[in-house]
């Protein structure tokens, strides 16, 4: 067999001059091919770093339920790729199971508290936006996650249920303090307030801004409405209406509102070319 070295992005590949995962081979140039083995993130949120170790860059995040396929492991962190928007760093693997479930239903409320019982009074954890759980018996109003805790009712929706408004979705977030790398309430970035926003409404959710950039259909800006998308060189929001735009800046600080003329001026005068507009629903 032939091994090239084919164009690859390293964000998504899971290859590295050394080891790569076994479904590459012939595709990609390694040392060695292994095939991956699947973990499942078993708490609220948990970052993916650049390289292994607690100072390494904040790239994604796993969030509660997500997949992980693991093909290496040092110093009690794995490398792998997020199952879920195809991302590939270390994680601290504490934070990882090997025990695979199939979800149930997902989180669909921004942040939903977890309850030690189906009638306690105070929350012990929460769980953010899009966590996917299995769900077992219910009692009072609230569903037991094994293993978890109890979580309202009204706080989940089966997987076949999703938002139709991702301008909704993102706007959830205002006032989200803005985190590199980040996609819950905790804080998130640009790239994450938008994946986070498809995925609650059923969409594929790249979790860059290039991916972004290529999603639904082009539009022109005289023909902007709620829930299109917005994308720079450097940056994405989604519209609230045919002239704002809600978005994650480190300029404010965090997740906010503002008209799209001033968020296009101020990206414009840092190099960015015209943005461009993407319709991802009907």
């Amino acid at each position: 067999m032939t091994v090239f070295a084919a164009a690859s992005d390293p964000r998504t590949t899971l290859a590295r001059p050394d080891l790569a995962e076994q479904a590459l081979e012939g595709l990609v140039r390694a040392a060695a091919y292994r095939p991956v083995t699947p973990m499942q993130c078993v708490v609220a949120v948990t970052p993916i770093r650049a390289t292994a170790g607690a100072d390494g860059e904040q790239t994604d995040q796993l969030v509660f339920g997500e997949g992980f396929d693991c093909l290496d492991r040092q110093h009690g962190h794995v490398w792998g790729r997020a199952r879920r928007d195809g991302v590939v760093g270390w994680v601290d693997v504490e934070t990882l199971s090997e025990t695979v479930t199939s979800p149930t239903h997902r989180i669909c409320t921004l942040i939903s508290p977890v309850y030690a019982a189906a009638t306690s009074a105070d929350s012990v954890a929460s769980l953010p936006l899009n966590a996917l759980v299995t769900t077992g018996e219910s009692a009072h109003g609230r569903v037991e996650v094994p293993g978890v805790g109890w979580i309202a009712v009204r706080h989940l929706a089966p997987l076949d249920r999703f938002d139709a408004d991702p301008g909704e979705a993102a706007e959830r977030f205002v006032g989200t303090p803005f985190m590199p790398g980040g996609r819950t309430a905790l804080g998130t970035n640009c790239s994450g307030l938008v994946q986070q926003a498809l995925y609650a409404c059923g969409l594929g959710g790249p979790r860059f801004r290039d991916g972004q950039s290529d999603l639904g259909r082009p539009v022109e800006a005289a023909a902007l409405r709620r829930g299109d998308l917005v994308v720079w060189a450097d940056h994405s929001g989604v519209m609230i209406d045919g002239e704002r735009i809600v978005h994650a800046t480190r300029h404010h600080g965090g997740v906010t509102v503002e008209a799209l003329a001033e968020a296009d001026g101020r990206e414009r005068a840092a190099g960015s070319d015209a943005p461009l507009f993407r319709r991802v629903t009907l």
